[in-house]
């Protein structure tokens, strides 16, 4: 790999999608940058606050997820589904849900996310129809995966340090007619209105011009037009849509822990970056037990987009 750091998925990449890690890493940090003084937090517990992120964003976004689901342009229903960057198993249990009769395999890089998803599985009785292996996805040679007749990648491929290498490696699992489904962040959640907290205005855009700063040097692939690296890698892209997501706080109850749990990982990455002011804000937001937590605004909603793309051979 040409990183010279570790994101399995960035902290707060994940809330834009529930499918994960991508690299062999064992844990994520806030997506360092270089700056030593960034506090980090112990690998376990990095990995647990993630999963939560990505649980809550598969549980808030479900309905925009189906919709993908449905959308994708196949000739037949698939059988044999590839999971790439499952995560804690958002796309994996949307897919199972889609086709009834299909069987997929969950690939990521984390044990403990696999380990998450398969206890979803048996928790749902669906164990015997998701099979997991770990692997990392820049490397050169991947472990024998089938020859599925959908691959699905969301939110995964843009954490690659040689994305044109595993696109080419989805060309080859492919089998006639097999199609792959490539979804990816066109924008990341937004929750307060723009001129929230009233302390502080425009506080949330200041954290993601932050975090926009620290992906332009770390994740360049992040926002891509995916379209010509899929043509490089010898695939035709045969369909691709912008996928809108808006989801009042009223319309679903899990939206304000979801904001608090999304908020609490942006502030990891870019605690050192924010003014004092801007800071000590956000902290008002982010506690829990407050009275100015986020968690607790009637006025919140999830805003943000996604884009999918659809390839064959």
């Amino acid at each position: 790999m040409s990183h010279p750091h570790t994101h399995a998925h960035a902290p707060f990449d994940a809330p834009a999608d529930a499918d994960a890690d991508a690299h062999g890493h064992g844990h994520t940090h806030g997506h360092g940058d270089g700056h030593a003084q960034h506090q980090h937090p112990h690998p376990a517990e990095d990995e647990a606050a993630q999963a939560e992120v990505l649980d809550l964003d598969a549980e808030v976004l479900a309905g925009h997820l189906a919709a993908i689901t449905d959308w994708l342009p196949l000739d037949a229903e698939p059988r044999r589904i590839v999971d790439l960057g499952a995560g804690t198993g958002a796309g994996t249990f949307a897919l199972l849900r889609r086709f009834p009769a299909a069987r997929v395999t969950a690939v990521d890089a984390s044990p403990g996310h696999l380990l998450r998803l398969r206890e979803k599985a048996a928790a749902l009785g669906l164990d015997d129809r998701v099979g997991t292996v770990q692997a990392d996805l820049d490397a050169e040679h991947w472990p024998d995966l089938g020859t599925p007749d959908l691959v699905w990648a969301s939110a995964s491929m843009h954490h690659l340090a040689d994305p044109g290498q595993a696109l080419g490696r989805v060309r080859e699992l492919l089998g006639d007619g097999g199609v792959f489904a490539l979804v990816e962040l066109a924008g990341f959640p937004r929750f307060l209105p723009a001129d929230a907290p009233a302390e502080r205005p425009g506080l949330e855009e200041r954290c993601h011009a932050a975090t926009d700063h620290l992906h332009a040097e770390h994740v360049p692939h992040r926002g891509a037009d995916w379209g010509p690296l899929l043509t490089a890698a010898g695939l035709t892209v045969t369909g691709e849509r912008t996928v809108t997501v808006d989801v009042d706080a009223t319309e679903h109850p899990s939206v304000g822990r979801y904001a608090l749990a999304t908020l609490r990982r942006i502030r990891t990455a870019v605690a050192e970056q924010l003014d004092p002011a801007d800071l000590a804000a956000l902290d008002r937001l982010l506690d829990a037990d407050g009275p100015g937590s986020i968690a607790l605004r009637e006025d919140l909603a999830v805003r943000t987009e996604r884009q999918v793309w659809a390839a064959r051979r």
